[in-house]
């Protein structure tokens, strides 16, 4: 995907929550983040900022930058927030796009990073805006996403964030399609014991799997992070479950 789609992506997705959030008060509670409310949430996505600014300066295979703890009042972690956003897109403007840095992925650069936070920040709107609605952890918010920017989210994390991680002791075998038609976009995803999932385009219209997820892109995105969807599940829900780490 283009790269200043992606950057007008994560300048929306950011502003849509900093109003969220400032409606919805400090101490709102975040159901689609058990335990959290809403101060915790800005000072979640504020150390990710951090975070992605700081390794933006390290090379590729260094070691997960520390960052400050965030302030603790509202309005200041709020203003913290505004900074770490400021000083992330300032030093992505000044970057070349594709020179290789620390991420959490082989092959990370200043590109990938906006690509990593516009997802980021949108899946934590979402969040914002479930608090600020009043919503249950079961209850489908009706905000709805911009396909092309869902089925790029949808992309990154089963591509990118899927395979990462100790894959040693899963012992789930079989192939899981997901499937969002309104983007013209699908994904196999084939779990083998102790070992990272494989993840790529089907290319066999009649492919025998295991499960499917299908739904419109914004379903399906919400369904891979783990957020209430309208997503249909057919097949093992338990093996269509797993990216989503339930």
């Amino acid at each position: 995907m283009a790269s200043d789609f992606l950057h007008r992506a994560f300048r929306d997705q950011a502003a849509a929550f900093r109003g969220a959030v400032l409606q919805a008060g400090p101490n709102a509670e975040v159901s689609t983040c058990p335990g959290w409310d809403v101060r915790k949430l800005v000072q979640h996505l504020a150390q990710a900022y951090a975070r992605a600014e700081l390794s933006l300066h390290l090379e590729p295979g260094s070691e997960r930058p520390e960052v400050p703890r965030p302030p603790a009042e509202f309005d200041d972690v709020v203003a913290w927030w505004d900074e770490r956003l400021a000083i992330l897109l300032q030093t992505i403007s000044t970057m070349d796009q594709d020179r290789p840095v620390r991420s959490l992925f082989p092959g990370g650069t200043p590109r990938t990073w906006i690509r990593r936070m516009a997802h980021e920040t949108a899946i934590h709107r979402l969040d914002a805006e479930h608090a600020l609605a009043g919503l249950g952890p079961d209850h489908v918010h009706e905000l709805i996403f911009d396909p092309e920017l869902a089925a790029d989210g949808i992309d990154e994390f089963l591509t990118a964030l899927l395979p990462l991680g100790d894959w040693a002791e899963q012992e789930n075998e079989g192939k899981v399609l997901f499937h969002a038609p309104d983007a013209g976009r699908a994904w196999l995803v084939e779990y083998r014991p102790g070992r990272p999932p494989l993840v790529g385009a089907p290319t066999d219209a009649a492919l025998a799997v295991d499960a499917t997820v299908a739904g419109t892109a914004d379903a399906v995105f919400r369904r891979v992070w783990g957020r209430p969807s309208t997503a249909v599940v057919t097949g093992d829900d338990a093996l269509a479950a797993l990216a989503a780490g339930r």
